[in-house]
């Protein structure tokens, strides 16, 4: 009974934080002046780095908004890894001015794998000597043309690692793409911006973010391996000390998933990942917060906290002592009515959080305002997706598998 007592009572108080946390961050990202970097000069040297599986359809997209951008373009080098391609990615970014380099490894499969292999490629050549720093990009992703101008600031302002607005270049295709779209653009308004305000670490999101040479020769390139490669990074800087900044007016655009397939596969890579991440970092993340008092590593062991660990754990338990005699059917019978009566009201404050982003971020929302307005009540959908996601996580085994790109 006392250690049904004690889970309840970590899930009410992790959970309660989080919440709290995130309501937080809300206010202050409506209330507080934005934080924008003062202007820079031009003049650091910059290489994009990329990792592309079978994405002649869009590479262009990208390398074309690369060549476009108001930052000084013999500044800044393309480099392109072709990672197991069986189209002609290669040639096209060849054809565009890009650095390819091709790798085939079919054992080590993945994104963090891909990069590992370019930067290493790079480093025994000597090519990323002349750089400053790196950008990742995917190869879907789109950019505004002052993308580089704008972020150039925030490294000129001190920053070693930085991440951008993640926007998405199909929001309104259907209720899967805005329901990811939304997420992301709910995490750059409301959550990294609020903690630039606070003065803690952001959270590196997949693509759309940039380190400096020093970091990059601390982590003997990149070392990264794990499902959510990012979130690995992001651990590992923070427990390094590092802050990592975010750029609000360095806005990119990427391409979301459009069926519930593809986006349950996605989803399902992330969860796993998470568990991952938090196995390996979120003890170091844990004596970090107590022994620091660095709030960065409150912030992240909320973050990657396996809420659907603790609650199978906890109602598996309170079956097992309700058939020994040890506590009544009818109390856990309760316990699950109170968990539902919290869902119904996670569920209406979801279609809350929906309309606000969609409010608050209007101008960068590229859809009618009846679409928004199903996309509002189908938000919840997707985001209670994540409960059986999450669950199956726990046991299955998920890999990198692509995504195929419209552009």
């Amino acid at each position: 009974m006392v250690l049904l007592s004690v889970l309840d009572v970590v899930l009410v108080v992790l959970g309660g934080a989080g919440m709290l946390y995130q309501a937080v961050c809300i206010v202050i990202s409506l209330f507080a002046k934005p934080i924008k970097f003062p202007a820079a000069p031009m003049d650091k040297r910059y290489a994009v780095l990329i990792s592309a599986r079978n994405e002649a359809n869009v590479i262009g997209n990208l390398i074309n908004c690369l060549h476009e951008q108001t930052y000084p373009s013999e500044l800044v080098d393309i480099w392109l890894v072709a990672d197991n391609c069986t189209d002609n990615t290669a040639e096209v970014a060849r054809n565009m001015g890009c650095h390819v380099i091709e790798r085939f490894n079919k054992e080590q499969v993945g994104k963090g794998y891909a990069l590992t292999y370019l930067l290493d490629r790079m480093n025994e050549s000597g090519a990323s000597d002349p750089y400053d720093a790196f950008f990742v990009f995917d190869a879907d992703n789109k950019l505004d043309k002052h993308y580089l101008e704008e972020m150039n600031k925030g490294f000129q302002a001190g920053f070693k690692i930085l991440t951008s607005y993640r926007n998405s270049v199909n929001l309104s295709d259907n209720w899967v793409s805005s329901g990811s779209a939304l997420w992301f653009i709910r995490e750059s308004r409301f959550v990294s911006a609020s903690r630039m305000w606070l003065g803690n670490s952001c959270h590196v999101g997949g693509t759309g973010f940039m380190f400096s040479q020093e970091i990059m020769r601390r982590n003997n390139g990149w070392k990264f391996h794990l499902l959510t490669e990012d979130l690995e990074f992001t651990m590992d800087s923070v427990l390094h000390g590092d802050r990592i900044g975010y750029c609000g007016t360095a806005i990119l655009y990427d391409e979301q998933p459009v069926t519930f397939a593809q986006s349950w596969r996605q989803r399902l890579r992330w969860s796993k990942g998470f568990l991952q991440v938090f196995r390996y970092y979120g003890p170091a993340l844990i004596k970090r917060a107590v022994r620091e008092r660095d709030f960065s590593a409150v912030d992240f062991t909320l973050l990657l906290c396996p809420f659907t660990v603790l609650g199978i754990a906890r109602i598996l338990l309170g079956m097992l002592f309700a058939a020994c005699g040890f506590v009544t059917w009818q109390s856990q019978l309760n316990s699950l009515t109170g968990w539902t009566s919290g869902i119904v009201l996670s569920v209406v404050g979801m279609m809350g959080l929906a309309a606000l982003t969609i409010v608050a971020e209007r101008d960068h929302v590229g859809a009618t305002n009846k679409e928004l307005f199903a996309y509002v009540l189908a938000f919840p959908i997707y985001m209670l997706s994540y409960v059986p996601i999450s669950f199956q996580a726990i046991f299955a085994k998920s890999e990198w598998k692509p995504i195929a790109h419209k552009g």
